[in-house]
């Protein structure tokens, strides 16, 4: 384990899309050509056409969203293994990001992660019809303080945290009279802010619960393998012990907060010195700032940034 980079990776989730996202690593790598093909073969769809031409409302419906994230991280995954040798010490995504983190470890086939992807966006925007559902994320309270004004605020419709995101901004998630009530709430109880989030369900949440039962036999239908890594999962912020539980431990996430600052902590008390954020956009830097602002980070979605990849990759290993 010696020359092993002391290199933890960080998958990107919803909100980190964006037209034209991947073309550079598409055009740039043959290692990436081949992930947006094997996608586009699984899903009977062009991909790479709705990454690279897709408007910004098509790639915000989350049934794109997902495999569109998804296969542009796992991509930019293969080009660092291939051209810069990477070999993570452990690895987490936010949300749909841990697949992502599952089949860069080798525990699940990148088709059958594509296929139960745009699945999994179907069976959460089907969940809850559009526009009963809300998130927002609050600012300045504490986790305690946002669950007591979720507990107080649930007369008025489910409300529940959804993402621990780190610092003082936690993201909460439920029926649209539920999160009204709740920012409301929190604002008598101190937050700084409350941010009403332009999101097509609620997250996270027990509402989730019928996108999670359809979900569930098609998770446990998939052909794992075992991890080449850790992977640290988002609904417990602990290693996921072997691929016998990936499935179940993917179903409790629909349903579940994701705690993202656990999950850092965990990555960092495992050995990580420097992360690493695979796929588009710069969201999980900006966390793990507010996390952690010694951890030394760079992110990878273009060839230009291959060379600062390679600077923090050599400059931390495992003593």
């Amino acid at each position: 384990m010696g020359d092993r980079p002391a290199i933890g990776l960080l998958f990107p989730g919803q909100a980190s899309q964006f037209p034209g996202m991947g073309k550079e690593l598409h055009d740039a790598y043959p290692a990436a050509r081949q992930v947006f093909e094997e996608a586009s073969a699984a899903l009977g769809q062009d991909i790479a056409a709705l990454c690279f031409r897709g408007t910004e409302e098509e790639l915000r419906l989350t049934e794109n969203t997902q495999p569109c994230i998804f296969t542009v991280s796992v991509a930019a995954f293969r080009v660092l293994e291939r051209e810069a040798g990477i070999e993570p010490l452990c690895a987490a995504g936010h949300s749909l990001g841990e697949y992502s983190a599952l089949v860069a470890s080798g525990a699940m086939p990148l088709a059958e992660g594509v296929r139960i992807l745009r699945n999994r966006g179907r069976y959460m925007q089907g969940a809850v019809p559009v526009g009963r559902g809300a998130m927002a994320a609050l600012m300045g309270l504490s986790l305690e303080a946002v669950e007591t004004v979720c507990r107080e605020s649930s007369a008025h419709g489910v409300v529940e945290p959804a993402n621990l995101n780190g610092g003082d901004q936690i993201v909460i998630s439920g029926s649209a009279e539920g999160v009204a009530a709740a920012c409301q709430a929190a604002r008598a109880a101190g937050a700084k802010r409350e941010v009403l989030l332009p999101v097509s369900a609620p997250f996270h949440c027990s509402l989730m619960k019928p996108a999670a039962d359809r979900l569930s036999p098609e998770l446990a239908a998939i052909s794992w393998s075992a991890l080449r890594f850790p992977v640290v999962a988002n609904a417990s912020g602990s290693s996921y012990p072997s691929e016998r539980e990936a499935a179940g431990i993917l179903v409790r996430q629909i349903v579940s907060p994701v705690r993202w600052e656990e999950c850092v902590r965990r990555m960092r008390a495992m050995g990580a010195k420097a992360f690493l954020e695979v796929g588009p956009g710069k969201v999980l830097s900006g966390l793990l700032r507010r996390i952690d602002r010694e951890a030394p980070a760079a992110a990878f979605c273009a060839p230009q940034e291959l060379e600062a990849v390679r600077a923090l990759a050599g400059g931390f290993f495992l003593l």
